[in-house]
């Protein structure tokens, strides 16, 4: 869901944008999107992004996942393009590249949160039950030391493969044998969800601490009983939540265009990143030198329209990454409450 979601936000803020168009050194300008699939794989987003430069001729490319940011990495300076990553891995700030905007915050920003909530008020042992892609192993890498120096044990370490796999009963099985507070799962959200269910069906009376590539807002509409069953777990906020004028104006908007039960922050983010890259390229005074847009992003941040900003976003960092206000979401009493971050 996240690749749709992502690109929906894009559409749904070129649309908006190209009523009027955007003006740039006199000039008016509008916003044309174009969608390849990569199928999730590094190496056809290589190929994608080579066809797109080679065709299109883009200013950014959206990528989101962090094995196609890796890829694109390796040739998008000398191309003169901008990677907009739309990835929480920290990891790919490491090459020091000056063509990049890191759009979604990095998942090192939740674990001390979600592990302090967890141990203040539902127990200190946890097993793991994440995605095994790359991403859940490098999640489980910053998880695991968090959780046991603040106390925590890891009774149980599993992992899932959504591709392969739709009975969970086995390593649930193993993982529920060792008696844990705590479930550690995460991937996209409906597999998620069927993971979380399949711990109830087996009597799972504990919670969830949830990775932030599964939207829990997006599982409650996969589970029955909405919410309840996630009564406990700690994710991220979801921003049918915020209840701001702006945020409430996307998320009616976007259900109603896409016909969609949820919007979801994927979508949101990506919506609010196309409306920073225009501000970026007003205030630098060009469309088409990357290295002056990019110098210009935190000029350009504060013009972005009070309505579209959704969830609010300060500056881009030293590294690239942009600096949203985001808070962690946890489900009480079948309701999401704000927990702010550590």
């Amino acid at each position: 869901m996240k690749h749709i979601n992502v690109l929906n936000g894009l559409e749904m803020a070129a649309e908006e944008i190209n009523q009027e168009g955007f003006e740039v050194d006199g000039k008016t300008y509008k916003i044309e999107i174009v969608a390849l699939d990569d199928k999730y794989l590094p190496n056809e987003t290589g190929v994608n992004v080579q066809r797109m430069i080679s065709e299109n001729d883009p200013i950014a490319v959206w990528i989101p996942h962090s094995g196609g940011v890796f890829a694109t990495q390796v040739f998008n300076e000398q191309e003169d393009l901008i990677i907009m990553a739309q990835t929480s891995e920290p990891r790919m700030y490491e090459q020091g590249n000056e063509l990049m905007i890191g759009v979604s915050p990095q998942y090192n920003i939740w674990p001390k949160t979600f592990s302090k909530y967890m141990m203040e008020n539902f127990g200190n042992k946890m097993a793991l039950l994440p995605t095994n892609s790359q991403y859940g192993k490098d999640w489980i890498n910053v998880i695991k030391p968090v959780w046991e120096e603040m106390g925590g044990e890891i009774v149980y370490e599993g992992e899932i493969d959504f591709a392969k796999e739709t009975d969970y009963f086995t390593v649930m099985t193993n993982a529920l044998n060792t008696n844990p507070d705590v479930l550690f799962v995460g991937g996209p959200s409906e597999p998620t969800s069927l993971v979380i269910k399949q711990a109830k069906d087996l009597g799972f009376e504990g919670v969830f601490m949830v990775m932030d590539q599964a939207k829990i807002e997006e599982m409650s509409g996969f589970l029955e009983e909405g919410y309840d069953m996630l009564n406990g777990s700690i994710g991220a906020y979801p921003i049918e939540e915020y209840n701001t004028e702006a945020s409430n104006i996307f998320v009616e908007k976007y259900k109603s265009v896409y016909k969609e039960k949820f919007a979801t922050a994927d979508s949101s983010l990506s919506y609010q990143s196309l409306y920073v890259l225009v501000e970026s390229m007003k205030a630098a005074g060009t469309v088409d030198k990357p290295k002056e847009i990019m110098d210009a992003v935190n000029e350009g941040i504060p013009n972005v329209p009070v309505e579209k900003m959704v969830i609010p976003l300060n500056e881009i960092n030293d590294v690239g990454s942009l600096q949203w206000e985001f808070n962690a979401g946890a489900v009480k009493d079948g309701e999401v409450i704000s927990v702010p971050l550590e």
